[in-house]
């Protein structure tokens, strides 16, 4: 079994979308790298601290501020045990816990002017944060010093803040957008490939439609074009030949026929089957030819046409001791190529009389007609062989092989059917059936 080749529409979609993480993380990257490469500070206090600090300030029963000890400040004073903040309310109340830095006690009056900044430089325990926090006692301003958060990390936390959702949004065009694109980009490519598989032996000078086709698929399709030109060439010549040769050939098979009728009787016995051998291989070649042009289809009747040709056939095979009969019984009128479906009765009738008994029967049904023997059969397991070129039920057979070959021929180019049964009384039944 061939392996699947890989979906063209996935490769347009995974790959890319690979590419785009990677160029997306490697940019981000490099702008993360710079900004570490611009910033001085180095260090920033963890605004967690004022929030933390706010939630802890309460009121003592003369109204002003007091810190309790909540199990977060608690975790984060072991975390960060140098830490300190000092807190003010609206009305210019204050609070601080832990040890405030001497160079920080001038900031306090004029803290409730600050909305937010981060204090950095000199040493890590003057590393500070100020943000106004609504805590239980209402609004206050915090600054504060406590675990410190290096650059690295927030340039970090900033840039996946960035980097993840415009990644999604690539990505979800990509998955959308893609399957549309490559649909319309090879719609080119399945009106082609539908031309390919109507591309057939009886039909000449067929080319896939280079129209609409991507350019890199362009050459590929011409190539296929000249590639067809050529069989068509090829084609043409060998057809002309076949026409040639079977022609060439009927003019000196007449000639040995009329030396033969001039000749004694034992020489005529000895060469008249081989010459009508050769006769009717000439006239196969024939009608292989013909049957490369179809000829015009008109009406007709077809239990007419079966006795105009059985009585064209009768002097030949009463000549040779057989007999042959047309029984025709209602019929309906079909559309055929009328010379290629007598070529097809002949040819019947002769398969008969060489492989069958000594009578042969037509027999014509509405739009079908039965051509019988009361001969030895053939086998079922040899009813479709004999239908290859070239293939002879008996080796050493006097026939061409190429008799019921051109009658499925014929007969499929006329969207009907050809098929071969055991006749009840013994005997060979090719049943021909033609559409209306």
């Amino acid at each position: 079994m061939t392996a699947r080749q890989p979906s063209l529409k996935r490769r347009l979609i995974v790959k890319p979308l690979i590419f785009q993480l990677v160029i997306s993380l490697i940019t981000f990257a490099t702008i993360a790298a710079v900004l570490l490469r611009l910033d001085s500070g180095g260090s920033y206090a963890d605004e967690a601290l004022t929030r933390i600090a706010a939630q802890a300030i309460v009121r003592n029963p003369q109204g002003d501020l007091a810190v309790r000890m909540t199990p977060e400040l608690q975790r984060m004073q072991r975390d960060a045990p140098g830490l300190w903040f000092v807190a003010k309310d609206d009305a210019g109340r204050t609070v601080s816990f832990g040890q405030v830095p001497s160079q920080y006690a001038s900031l306090v009056a004029a803290l409730d002017e600050v909305r937010y900044a981060h204090l950095r430089g000199g040493p890590r325990e003057l590393t500070a944060v100020v943000r106004q926090e609504t805590g239980p006692v209402g609004p206050l301003t915090v600054i504060g010093h406590g675990p410190i958060t290096t650059i690295t990390w927030t340039v970090a936390l900033f840039s996946n803040m960035i980097v993840v959702p415009i990644f999604l949004v690539l990505a979800l065009v990509t998955i959308v957008a893609t399957p549309v694109i490559v649909n319309r980009s090879l719609a080119g490519l399945k009106r082609i490939a539908q031309e390919a598989k109507n591309i057939d032996a009886n039909r000449r000078g067929v080319r896939l439609s280079e129209a609409e086709v991507p350019r890199e698929i362009e050459p590929l399709v011409r190539a296929v074009n000249d590639a067809l030109t050529r069989l068509d060439e090829d084609y043409e010549r060998q057809r002309r030949f076949i026409a040639s040769a079977a022609h060439e050939l009927r003019t000196p098979i007449a000639l040995l026929q009329v030396k033969i009728e001039a000749s004694d009787s034992a020489t005529r016995q000895q060469l008249s089957a081989t010459v009508a051998r050769l006769a009717n291989l000439a006239e196969q070649l024939l009608d292989l030819q013909r049957m490369q042009h179809d000829g015009p289809k008109e009406v007709v009747n077809l239990a007419d046409l079966v006795r105009q040709t059985a009585a064209d056939l009768a002097p030949l095979l009463i000549a040779a001791g057989k007999s042959i009969e047309v029984l025709a019984d209602q019929d309906l009128p079909v559309r055929v190529d009328r010379g290629a479906i007598e070529r097809v009765l002949t040819n019947l009738v002769q398969n008969a009389v060489e492989h069958g008994g000594n009578r042969v029967i037509i027999r014509v049904h509405e739009r079908s007609f039965e051509v019988g023997d009361d001969g030895p059969g053939i086998p079922e397991s040899e009813r479709e062989r004999v239908f290859e070129e070239f293939y002879r039920l008996k080796p050493r057979s006097s026939g061409t092989g190429l008799g019921l070959n051109l009658v499925r021929q014929v007969v499929e180019r006329h969207n009907g059917r050809v098929t071969l049964f055991h006749a009840p009384g013994g005997g060979t039944i090719a049943r021909v059936e033609l559409p209306g």
